[in-house]
């Protein structure tokens, strides 16, 4: 029961720490927080159905092109021109959305150092060069969104880049399915 207990407190002693992380850091921080579970739900839906749906509609796809008469013709390249591009579409289309957002993230960091240098001036026109302390907050400010920024872009990158691969793999196998020899 007490060891219950005790990761009981560690989780709320994180949750006031993660809070604290987030208020140091401005609004910005709550944007970049915004924007990263929204991207991160897009990488994972097109992780679903890039393993769950795609399959099936590739599946559907090779099963109706076993079922085309045998006439070389140029119908033939037609459809599987427009298959593929068809699946190029469901493939890539949504990543636009992701690659957009990963752009934002420096952007938004950026943001948030201006709005900490703000601060920082802010307090320097009140109080002059005798307050270190509220400048230290204001520069506290300034960078923790540029950081977390920094961190949220490499990762978006790199999530990114396993996608186009995945996405690139998928299509070439549905281009080697669909041959018109």
């Amino acid at each position: 029961m007490t060891d219950l207990h005790g990761q009981w407190l560690r989780l709320v002693d994180s949750g006031y720490a993660l809070l604290d992380f987030m208020a140091a850091g401005g609004a910005v921080m709550w944007a970049l927080a915004a924007l990263c579970v929204l991207y991160w739900t897009l990488v994972f839906e097109r992780l679903w159905f890039m393993r769950r749906v795609f399959p099936r509609w590739v599946e559907a796809r090779r099963q109706a092109w076993g079922q085309l008469p045998n006439e070389p013709g140029s119908w033939q390249r037609a459809v599987r021109s427009a298959w593929l591009a068809q699946a190029q579409q469901q493939l890539s289309g949504p990543l636009r959305m992701s690659k957009t957002m990963v752009a934002m993230y420096p952007l938004l960091g950026l943001l948030g150092t201006v709005t900490g240098m703000i601060a920082v001036f802010d307090v320097l026109a009140l109080n002059g060069t005798g307050n270190p302390r509220g400048m230290a907050a204001g520069v506290w400010q300034a960078t923790l969104p540029t950081m977390a920024g920094m961190v949220l872009a490499i990762t978006g990158l790199f999530s990114l880049a396993r996608l186009e691969r995945i996405s690139r793999l998928a299509l070439d196998r549905l281009a080697d399915q669909l041959r018109h020899d």
